[in-house]
């Protein structure tokens, strides 16, 4: 595991955008859990830093509302793609993620 930053850094609700080890990663809190994910959706490579935080599990791409589940990657209503996601572990106020 890796710091990327510190959890009272993202709005709640919120997402940041970290560079964590030369890779990007889109750090989202939502109901005082953070996640961990790529940058951009895999349908088309939208920015995800625009998405919106839908509820307390899901980020929905602005550009054609895909949503993916935070904790697993999924897109229920598009299951041929699928949100990389990383294993986050919050340490105090640190946000550790765990990249391949």
């Amino acid at each position: 595991m890796v710091f990327a930053a510190k959890v009272s850094e993202i709005p709640d609700w919120g997402k940041k955008v970290v560079t964590v080890n030369g890779q990007e990663i889109l750090l989202v809190k939502a109901k005082g859990s953070v996640y961990a994910c790529e940058t951009e959706c895999p349908h088309q490579g939208a920015p995800l830093s625009g998405a919106l935080v839908k509820d307390a599990e899901h980020l929905s791409c602005q550009r054609h509302g895909y949503r993916f589940n935070l904790k697993t990657g999924t897109c229920k209503e598009f299951p041929e793609y699928t949100l990389k996601v990383y294993p986050v572990e919050v340490v105090g106020d640190d946000v550790m993620v765990g990249l391949e």
